[in-house]
């Protein structure tokens, strides 16, 4: 996570400054496109959710329930915008590499009072990025509202 070291052969160890440069870098490309899908500056149309989704796309929602990327777009274009979702928080944003071109990004999400932890796994392909998957945990706990620590 940028910031808070990374686990290299069985040792946690500090990001050399070059990769804390990189990865703020990537940090702030993938804030800009999160919350997923909730961005009309990136598209609101099928073929928009199509373009930013891998063709093997599949998230696990904040229910445990599992959905394919077909699900998934065909729930977007039916539903529309989500009314309100222009004042939802993005907080404890981190960035992970974990293969070339391959990141996780993490945060906390306030839609209005409900939290949720997300996860989403993007991939940078050469006519812009896809994502993988994503995964939405809501917080039950007041307590779980802290960042882990390592």
């Amino acid at each position: 996570m940028l910031g808070r070291g990374s686990f290299r052969y069985g040792r946690l160890m500090s990001p050399r400054p070059e990769e804390l440069f990189a990865l703020s870098s990537i940090r702030e490309e993938l804030l800009a496109r999160e919350p997923i899908f909730h961005r009309p500056e990136l598209g609101t149309q099928r073929e928009d959710y199509l373009a930013m989704t891998a063709e093997d796309y599949w998230e696990v929602g904040a229910s445990g329930r599992v959905y394919s990327r077909g699900g998934v777009i065909d729930g977007l274009t039916a539903r529309g915008k989500v009314p309100g979702d222009e004042r939802w928080l993005v907080t404890d944003a981190a960035v992970r590499r974990l293969a070339d071109d391959t990141y996780v990004f993490t945060y906390q999400l306030d839609q209005n009072g409900r939290l949720s932890r997300r996860v989403t796994i993007w991939r940078r392909d050469p006519d812009g990025w896809r994502i993988l998957y994503h995964q939405g945990t809501l917080i039950q706990d007041a307590t779980a509202n802290q960042p882990a620590t390592v």
